[in-house]
C-alpha cells in the first residue's frame, strides 16, 4: 500500500509539475498579446495574470506530492519518475501553444515511458525506516559518513577551485555542485518526510533535534543548487545542462540511496539489470526530446520512398526499353561520344 501511495504522489508530481510550465507560458503568452512588459524584459505584470497563478499552484502541488512519495516509495523510484515532467510539458505545450514536437521528441517521449515502465517493474525495495530513531542509526553508518564526506569535499573543490577556472566554459562544472549536494537534500526530504508521518500520529516529533537538523540542511541543500543551476542556466544553453543535469541528480541521488537505505542490497541480478535498463531508457529519451528540440524535421528528410506525393524514384522501364540490356548502354555521354567520333576523324 505504501509503495503504490508513493508511486501515485510521484505520477501526479510529474503530472502538475508538467502542466504548471504550460500554464505560466500560456499566462506569459497573454501578456504579450496586451504589449504590456515582458518578464524577461524586467516586468511583473505576469502577478496579475490569473493563468500564472494557476501555473504556480500547480508547481506547489507538484512539489508537495513529490515529497510526500519519497515518504513512500524508494528514492531511487521517485527520482527517476521526475523525468515523466518534462515529457508531460513536451505533450501539453505542442497542444496548447502549438510549439513543434518532432520526430525525435516523439520517439524520446515513447522511451521515458517505457524506461519509467520498466523501473516500475523493477523498483528495489528500501530497508524499513519507520522513525526517526531509526532514521538516525541510518545516518550514522560508516558508508553514509564517507560519502557525506566525499560529497561535501568535492563540492567544495568544484566550488573554488575549478568554477573560478572552468566554470565559464564546461557545463560539468556547476551541475556536479548541484547534482552532488542535490543527493543529500533527498536524504534530508526523506527523513522530513518520516517526521512527518509521526506527527500526524501523535508522536511528539517537534522536541526531536534531528528533524530541525535536517530542515536546515535541506534549506542550504537547495539554496546551493538553486545558486549553481542558475549559474549554468545563465552561461549554457537550457538544451543542454538539463539532460546533463538529470542524468547526473538522478545517479547521485541513486549512489545515495543505496549506500543509506541499502535498496540494491536483496536485489536478484534480473531487477538490477531492469533498474539500470530502465534508467538508461529514460535518459536517452530526455537526451532525444532535449538534444534535438529546436532541429526542424521536415519530410524532405525522409528517404524518397517513404516522403508523402514524390513518385516513385524507380519508375518501371518503357516498352522500348523494355528489352534494352544495361550491357548495351553507352559508356560515354552523347556530347563525349560526339567528340571522341571527331577525334577519330581528324
Amino acid at each position: 500500500a505504501g509503495f503504490g501511495a508513493g508511486l501515485g504522489l510521484a505520477l501526479a508530481s510529474s503530472a502538475f509539475i508538467g502542466g504548471s510550465f504550460v500554464l505560466k507560458k500560456k499566462g506569459l503568452l497573454r501578456l504579450c498579446g496586451r504589449g504590456r512588459a515582458r518578464a524577461g524584459q524586467g516586468g511583473h505584470a505576469y502577478l496579475r495574470e490569473w493563468l500564472w497563478w494557476a501555473g504556480l499552484l500547480c508547481m506547489g502541488v507538484g512539489e508537495a506530492a513529490n515529497f510526500a512519495a519519497y515518504a513512500f516509495a524508494p528514492a531511487t523510484l521517485v527520482t527517476p519518475l521526475g523525468a515523466l515532467s518534462v515529457l508531460v510539458s513536451a505533450v501539453l505545450s505542442s497542444i496548447f501553444l502549438n510549439e513543434q514536437l518532432n520526430v525525435h521528441g516523439k520517439i524520446g517521449c515513447i522511451l521515458s515511458i517505457l524506461g519509467s515502465t520498466v523501473m516500475v517493474i523493477h523498483a528495489p525495495q528500501e530497508e524499513e525506516v519507520s522513525s526517526l530513531e531509526s532514521m538516525a542509526e541510518k545516518l550514522k553508518d560508516p558508508g553514509f559518513i564517507v560519502f557525506a564526506v566525499c560529497v561535501l569535499v568535492s563540492s567544495l573543490l568544484l566550488i573554488f577551485v575549478a568554477g573560478p577556472r572552468y566554470g565559464q566554459s564546461n557545463v560539468l562544472v556547476y551541475v556536479l555542485v548541484c547534482s552532488a549536494i542535490g543527493s543529500l537534500s533527498v536524504s534530508c526530504v526523506k527523513g522530513l518526510g518520516i517526521a512527518l508521518k509521526e506527527l500526524f500520529s501523535g508522536k511528539p516529533v517537534l522536541k526531536e533535534p534531528l528533524g530541525w537538523v535536517l530542515l536546515v540542511c535541506l534549506v542550504i541543500c537547495i539554496s546551493i543548487q538553486i545558486n549553481y543551476l542558475n549559474k549554468a542556466l545563465d552561461i549554457f544553453n537550457t538544451s543542454v545542462v538539463t539532460p546533463i543535469y538529470y542524468v547526473l541528480f538522478t545517479t547521485a541521488v541513486m549512489m545515495c540511496s543505496a549506500i543509506l537505505f541499502k535498496e540494491w542490497q536483496h536485489m536478484v541480478l534480473d531487477n538490477i539489470i531492469g533498474s539500470i535498463s530502465g534508467f538508461l531508457t529514460i535518459v536517452s529519451g530526455i537526451f532525444l526530446l532535449h538534444a534535438f528540440r529546436d532541429m526542424p524535421f521536415t519530410p524532405n528528410l525522409l528517404p524518397l520512398f517513404l516522403q508523402p506525393g514524390r513518385a516513385d524514384p524507380h519508375p518501371p522501364w518503357s516498352s522500348a526499353d523494355r528489352h534494352q540490356s544495361c550491357q548495351h548502354q553507352p559508356l560515354l555521354p552523347s556530347e563525349d561520344k560526339g567528340s571522341q567520333s571527331a577525334e577519330e576523324e581528324e
